[in-house]
């Protein structure tokens, strides 16, 4: 089974989009049970969060199977502070995940996670994921 961490905006992005590659993820790989998503009480948490801002409820977020995702995911604990700094601080939790499971890191942001914060992690785009990561 394939792991995975999904950036807030991955997740966001399929809530707003339901023909684009984060939303193949989310509802053709990861809820048909072809990938498994990575949680921690702090990526749960932000999920949770940003969803629910006001700038989103056009799109009639929080999207339904947020907490099912959520509930199905491997959680595991927060793990330890990320050695390599994040541009954006908040995308520390993300790496650090990934990094902990061994899974891969899907996000929108590539420039946020340079070849110098990786440290062995793998991070690609949605569509680069759909495209390269799913006929394993």
């Amino acid at each position: 089974m394939r792991l995975i961490v999904l950036d807030t905006n991955i997740i966001v992005s399929a809530g707003i989009n339901s023909a684009g590659p984060p939303a193949k993820i989310v509802a053709n790989l990861v809820l048909d049970g072809m990938v498994h998503i990575v949680t921690s009480p702090k990526v749960a948490a932000e999920y949770r969060e940003v969803v629910r801002r006001s700038k989103f409820h056009s799109y009639g977020f929080p999207p339904l199977w947020l907490e099912y995702l959520i509930e199905e995911s491997m959680r595991l604990p927060d793990p330890a502070s990320w050695p390599h700094p994040c541009l954006d601080p908040k995308d520390t939790p993300f790496i650090a995940l990934a990094h902990a499971a061994g899974a891969c890191l899907v996000t929108g942001n590539l420039k946020h996670f340079p070849e110098t914060v990786r440290n062995g992690v793998t991070v690609v785009s949605p569509a680069d994921y759909v495209l390269n990561f799913t006929n394993d």
